[in-house]
């Protein structure tokens, strides 16, 4: 959901610098524009720039309250139910998904010796030098490990081959206004 709606911190907040990816302190009191709350994170811009708070640290903005994410019913698991939870990732910077960015290149799901799934992911980002790079990738594993069966989940970025804006789905484009 893109919007921007302004807040005023209520305490010092833990934040993430974008495309930087460096860890800060937002401080009580400071003035942000919420400009993106997809995948259960925000993305708030302030006068020193763009910044990813964490679904776990948004009580800090005052007045704010983000919707609870849906919660698929849970099935058998299986491929889909991965590709699905890939869905509900994104770039902070851009309003749609890793999965329809055309970031994931690879998905395996091996069964486990107690029955449950080892996932591993390859991805890339849109920009080699891009600081959120382990932010997102970690976004993803905590997606996918928190499916049922799941023991295990690892994202890897990887860079071959570049991504190129041709890898974004129809349905990117579309919310990107691309077609």
């Amino acid at each position: 959901m893109a919007m921007s709606i302004d807040h005023t911190l209520s305490r010092d907040c833990p934040a993430t610098i974008i495309p930087q990816g460096d860890k800060i302190t937002l401080k009580a009191g400071l003035a942000v524009h919420v400009m993106q709350t997809l995948g259960g994170n925000v993305t708030v811009r302030t006068d020193q720039g763009l910044f990813r708070i964490a679904r776990e640290d948004t009580g800090a903005l005052a007045g704010f309250t983000i919707k609870p994410e849906e919660q698929k019913a849970a099935g058998e698991f299986g491929e889909a139910a991965v590709w699905e939870a890939l869905k509900g990732c994104f770039d902070p910077e851009i309003p749609v998904n890793i999965v329809d960015l055309g970031l994931i290149y690879d998905l395996a799901v091996e069964k486990t010796a107690a029955g449950g799934h080892h996932v591993d992911v390859k991805m890339t980002l849109t920009a080699p030098g891009c600081g959120m790079g382990p932010v997102i990738a970690e976004d993803a594993r905590q997606k996918i490990s928190a499916l049922p069966t799941v023991e295990s989940a690892k994202v890897h970025i990887v860079w071959d081959p570049q991504w190129t804006p041709q890898m974004i789905s129809d349905t990117g484009r579309k919310i990107l206004g691309l077609e």
